[in-house]
C-alpha cells in the first residue's frame, strides 16, 4: 500500500522535552538554522521521498501543529491524552489508525538526514526496522542517555538506555507496521523500547546500519549547541 499511495511518517511530539526546558520551552520548536525542528523533520522526510505526515502531539498542541503546517509535505494530527505521564509507547498506539505496513517512525527531537531514511527504507525487510549507528563514542551521542541496541547480524536482541553490553546506537528512526501496535496493545503503559523487544524475541526486529549518515538527538542544552554550530555544515 505505501508503493502505490505514498508513504507516511508518524513524528512523536506530544513530551514536555523537560530536559531542555532550561533553554527552549517548546523543544519542537527549539530554531536551528531558522528552522523549527519540527520542520526539520518535515523536511528531512520530504527530501527521501515521504509523502505526508501525522504529528502526535500533546503539550502545546496548537503551536507545534501550526508550526509543522507550514512545512513541505500534508500534515495530519492526533492528540495523545496522556502525553504527561504516559511513556511514548502510548503516543505510538494514539496513532495506531495511521500506521500501515512500511510506515516511517520518528521522534520530533531528533535531527536526521535524508539519507539516513533513504538507507533505511533501502535496508528494511522485516516488520519492524530501526536505524542503527555502529560509530560508538560519537562525539554527538549522550552516552549516558542514548538508547543502546545490542545486535546479532541484522537482527535485534536487545534494547535499552540501560544495556552494559551493545554495538549500536537507536536513531531514533524506524520503519514500522501494524505488528508494532499490536505488541504495545499487549503491554501496559509502554514504552516504544518495550514494543520493539517484544518484536525482538520473535525475531521480527532488524538493524538497518545507518553508515555515515548524521542525526543528533536534540535533547539537552548541549545537543541543541551542536545543532546550532554543527548541523547545517554536516
Amino acid at each position: 500500500m505505501a508503493g502505490r499511495m505514498g508513504r507516511r511518517v508518524v513524528i512523536l511530539a506530544a513530551g514536555a522535552g523537560s530536559r531542555l526546558l532550561e533553554v527552549e520551552p517548546l523543544k519542537p520548536l527549539a530554531d536551528v538554522g531558522g528552522e523549527p525542528l519540527i520542520r526539520h523533520a518535515l523536511h528531512a522526510m520530504a527530501a527521501a521521498g515521504i509523502t505526508r505526515a501525522t504529528i502526535v502531539l500533546g503539550n502545546s498542541a496548537d503551536a507545534i501543529a501550526a508550526a509543522a503546517a507550514d512545512g513541505p509535505i500534508p500534515v495530519d494530527t492526533v492528540v495523545n491524552p496522556r502525553w504527561a505521564d504516559a511513556p511514548n509507547g502510548v503516543s505510538v498506539l494514539s496513532a495506531r489508525d495511521h500506521i500501515v505496513p512500511g510506515t516511517l517512525l520518528m521522534m520530533a527531537d531528533h535531527l536526521i538526514s535524508a539519507v539516513l531514511v533513504t538507507r533505511l527504507l533501502g535496508g528494511a525487510r522485516l516488520p519492524l526496522a530501526l536505524g542503527v549507528d555502529r560509530r560508538l563514542g560519537h562525539p554527538w551521542v549522550d552516552e549516558a542517555d542514548v538508547t543502546r541496541v545490542r545486535t546479532d547480524g541484522d537482527l535485534i536482541r536487545s534494547i535499552g538506555k540501560g544495556l552494559s553490553v551493545y554495538d549500536c546506537y537507536d536513531s531514533g528512526v524506524f520503519v514500522v507496521g501494524p505488528e508494532l501496535v499490536q505488541a504495545l496493545d499487549g503491554l501496559t503503559n509502554p514504552g516504544l523500547s518495550d514494543g520493539v523487544m517484544q518484536l525482538a524475541r520473535r525475531g521480527l526486529a532488524q538493524a538497518v546500519d545507518i553508515g555515515e549518515a548524521p542525526w543528533l538527538d536534540v535533547d539537552d542544552a548541549r545537543a541543541l549547541d551542536i545543532a546550532r554550530a554543527q548541523w547545517i555544515a554536516a
